[in-house]
């Protein structure tokens, strides 16, 4: 992890994020998910800053920004979002949302109203039920894991990432996306955003996809099994316009798995 470091800051509710830009030109705004990180969009980054500006930032209570025991839940991240949006003065960016960050983005775009070019999209939390059982196990049972020994909190989470993924993943990519969650207040961070994850945060959104305008494209892995294929469509049937695109052998995190081919697909819908 200590490879990729984001340089810049912002404040927000007391709480510091860490955010970066890249490259020049028509702005792209990525919005990671979780367990994840703004690492598990490296590749994105690297690609679209080619001839766009690229925003990336990590979340209230993930990787490089604070983990405060407060609310870090959805019902605060796309204010998080909406306010950086003003901190980089982005009027109508593309804006990227995989996992968690697919419902951050939708949540700000209908009740931050802000202006999108484009939207994309990715294996997105968007559509209830959502959540696995050991979302609800850990939600039920929060400080029994958080009090748990380290070690076997580091094998709770390497494994528990292992399953978002239909593809072996390499072990420096997987100790990459576990090391945020490491340490007193990381296994902490770890616990209480799944917590205090909660589906009428979608629920709330979920009966207004219909009024997003502009272009969508939804991307799904057609392996994932922590969101299934079922759920891109139903998404896909609620937004007037959209186009929704499978990759074949890639699981939940298609961003590691098939980014040379995501990328073409996102390549392809930003140039029409």
């Amino acid at each position: 992890m200590s490879e990729w470091q984001l340089s810049n800051s912002m404040n927000f509710g007391g709480a510091t994020i860490r955010f970066d830009q890249r490259g020049s030109g028509s702005p792209v705004v990525l919005v990671h998910g979780t367990p994840w990180s703004s690492f598990n969009l490296r590749h994105l980054v690297q690609d679209l800053s080619r001839d766009h500006a690229v925003y990336y930032f990590d979340l209230l209570g993930y990787g490089q920004s604070d983990k405060p025991d407060a609310d870090v839940s959805l019902g605060v991240q796309n204010d998080l979002l909406d306010a950086l949006l003003s901190h980089w003065e982005l009027d109508d960016p593309v804006v990227i949302g995989h996992d968690f960050g697919g419902a951050t983005a939708l949540r700000t775009r209908l009740l931050n109203q802000r202006a999108f070019k484009r939207l994309v999209l990715i294996d997105a939390v968007a559509v209830s039920p959502w959540g696995s059982p050991f979302f609800r196990h850990v939600r039920e049972h929060e400080s029994a894991f958080a009090g748990v020994p380290d070690y076997i909190h580091d094998a709770v989470v390497r494994a528990y990432v292992k399953t978002a993924a239909h593809q072996r993943l390499d072990e420096a990519v997987l100790d990459a996306i576990v090391e945020p969650w490491t340490g007193a207040e990381g296994k902490a961070g770890f616990y209480r955003q799944i917590a205090q994850a909660d589906a009428r945060f979608t629920d709330e959104v979920q009966p207004r996809y219909g009024e997003i305008g502009e272009p969508v494209l939804i991307v799904w892995g057609r392996e994932d099994s922590w969101i299934p294929l079922s759920r891109a469509e139903s998404l896909h049937e609620s937004m007037r316009g959209s186009r929704l695109e499978v990759i074949d052998d890639a699981g939940h995190l298609v961003i590691e798995e098939k980014p040379a081919e995501l990328l073409g697909r996102i390549r392809a819908f930003l140039a029409n």
